[in-house]
């Protein structure tokens, strides 16, 4: 059907309210902009959808979310009648109509005879992970857009196992909503009598407490935290999103007396009125939270995204102002952190692993090692670290003591499977008092790991590709570079061209092959003569292609000055 005659359809379609006619009428001599709502329906993929929220195919919209979450309950009706019987966990955001489309999609699993755990209010993404687990539902569903902008929309999907959707079965999902009629197909229920009959079941306060005591039990060194209490300051923000509840309680377990909330963050809206995005990896979100911290004499901050999964934080530096430490060096303090505190109280269990992703510094490799470590890598995504996590303990080969990524994203304990940000803060709290017990801040730690491990510097470049032409523009970039492998980059020599599609290895100096145990994702990578790691990956939910640079060096110059290079280089392959 072209976008023309889709257009039209739903234009005439009974099931548009008169709100949504009128947004359609209203474009009907746009032909651009026609096009762009109806050139094809959103792609469900691993992480289920995401879009701008809008009447149309291809925009985040109630239509989209019954059409999608029919296609859902068809894969779980396909399971069988035991696991339909185990039913659905759903979640939702503080995005504007997040509560709207996860009511649409409870009650679309209600009509199709699947019984449904919904969340009485919004709650953080890690909280949901954690229901499906705890009780044994067959799957979940989480509207959320995570740390897009206030105009985006998104519906993330999860198996058993409380992590993200295997690719098998969001296969299964997008070849079924290409079958079905994203209007006729759809079997729905009225959301009060699904209730009344027990077909919906809320889920509240009793679901928090069993989050939080598994949030609490990850905690390793509560003497510090009680040495501490009296003087140490921080700040929090939830950057007016789910973690701001659950946060400020589990420090306040944890046993923080001075949490200073940004009060005008702690606002729940969609809009994200006081900031241009609402992303703890963007540092400028941070500027309330830092004029408080300078108020009230704080040398932490941490801020979660909106839907609590990805947690970032800012620290005081000698000299009095505030820097942004990355997600990379995060995780790389809190990997140092806890092997020294679990062995230090006792808990560190046998066999310890540490994960990380593909794109994920190197740094972590080095601070596992040294510390007698395994450290294995994964794709980019949790589902990934969740599953290597499951393989390695359940062949009994290792026990993993944290996972993460470098956008912000960390994974402790047993009970989710899936970033916590909510387990985290606590976490880079107790850590940011044990090392204030040592007369530094967090900034002076990161510094000292750097004296101890070697330097390493990253930065990763968004090659944005948008509109109609974006798609091919990135599939023609990494078609090229599959054709003709660079073998010098930046005036640096090559030395292995890694493919994760095929997980073949070149190198280059004598064009011998080999395998590694990574493959079937459309990333390259570039081991440099100099030691940096360059890795090309197109994003799965957003028109641009990322470029990581991993460089290390003698000194922090040095490995600015590779950054610099590198990046120069990712610049020219927009084109």
């Amino acid at each position: 059907m072209s976008y023309r005659e889709n257009y039209e359809k739903w234009l005439n379609s009974p099931a548009l309210s008169a709100d949504e006619k009128a947004e359609l009428e209203a474009i009907k001599n746009d032909e651009k902009e026609i096009e762009s709502r109806f050139f094809d329906q959103l792609s469900f993929g691993t992480a289920g959808l995401r879009g701008t929220m809008g009447v149309g195919l291809y925009r985040m919209n109630v239509h989209v979310i019954r059409h999608a979450t029919q296609a859902f309950a068809q894969v779980i009706l396909e399971e069988g009648p035991e696991a339909v019987k185990r039913g659905v966990a759903v979640c939702f955001d503080c995005r504007n109509n997040s509560d709207t489309f996860a009511r649409e999609a409870a009650c679309v699993m209600a009509g199709n005879g699947i019984p449904v755990r919904l969340f009485e209010s919004l709650r953080p993404t890690p909280e949901l992970s954690f229901a499906v687990r705890e009780y044994g539902c067959i799957a979940g569903i989480n509207v959320t857009a995570s740390h897009n902008p206030k105009e985006y929309n998104g519906y993330k999907v999860y198996w058993e196992d409380g992590a993200q959707l295997p690719p098998k079965h969001a296969d299964e999902v997008a070849k079924k909503m290409k079958e079905l009629d994203v209007f006729d197909c759809v079997k729905t229920m009225d959301y009060d009598k699904a209730v009344a009959e027990g077909k919906i079941v809320l889920m509240g306060a009793e679901t928090d407490e069993k989050f939080l005591a598994n949030v609490m039990e990850q905690v390793n060194d509560t003497a510090v935290v009680e040495k501490m209490a009296d003087t140490f300051k921080m700040v929090y923000t939830p950057f007016h999103g789910t973690g701001y509840k659950l946060i400020p309680e589990a420090l306040k377990r944890l046993g923080m007396k001075h949490v200073i909330c940004v009060p005008e963050q702690m606002v729940i809206d969609g809009d994200f009125p006081t900031v241009v995005s609402p992303n703890p990896e963007n540092p400028e979100g941070f500027y309330l939270a830092v004029d408080l911290a300078k108020k009230n004499n704080a040398d932490f901050i941490l801020g979660s995204d909106p839907d609590a999964d990805r947690v970032g934080i800012m620290v005081r530096t000698k000299d009095d102002d505030f820097v942004v430490i990355s997600g990379n060096q995060t995780g790389v303090l809190l990997l140092d952190y806890l092997i020294g505190a679990k062995r230090r109280t006792g808990k560190m269990p046998e066999k310890p692993v540490a994960l990380k992703t593909i794109v994920t510094t190197e740094m972590a490799r080095k601070v596992a090692e040294v510390n007698g470590l395994q450290c294995y890598d994964t794709f980019t995504g949790f589902k990934f670290l969740a599953q290597k996590k499951d393989q390695l303990e359940n062949s009994g080969e290792g026990n993993v003591i944290m996972s993460y990524e470098e956008s912000y994203g960390y994974m402790l304990g047993d009970y989710v499977r899936d970033k916590d940000a909510v387990s985290a803060s606590v976490e880079l709290t107790e850590m940011a008092a044990w090392y204030a017990s040592q007369g530094m801040t967090l900034y002076d730690a990161l510094q000292a790991l750097f004296e101890k491990y070697g330097y390493y510097g990253e930065k990763t470049l968004n090659l944005v590709m948008p509109g109609l032409d974006g798609l091919k523009k990135m599939a023609d970039l990494m078609a090229n570079l599959r054709e003709k492998p660079p073998v010098e980059i930046a005036g640096v020599a090559v030395k292995e061209q890694k493919d994760y599609k095929d997980g073949s290895v070149v190198n280059v100096a004598d064009g011998c092959k080999s395998t590694m145990e990574l493959s079937g994702s459309n990333v390259l990578r570039y081991e440099m003569a100099d030691g940096t790691s360059l890795i090309v990956r197109p994003s799965g939910t957003e028109p641009k292609v990322k470029v990581y640079i991993l460089a290390n060096g003698v000194t922090k110059a040095e490995c600015d000055e590779k950054v610099a290079k590198y990046a120069a280089w990712a610049e020219t392959l927009k084109g």
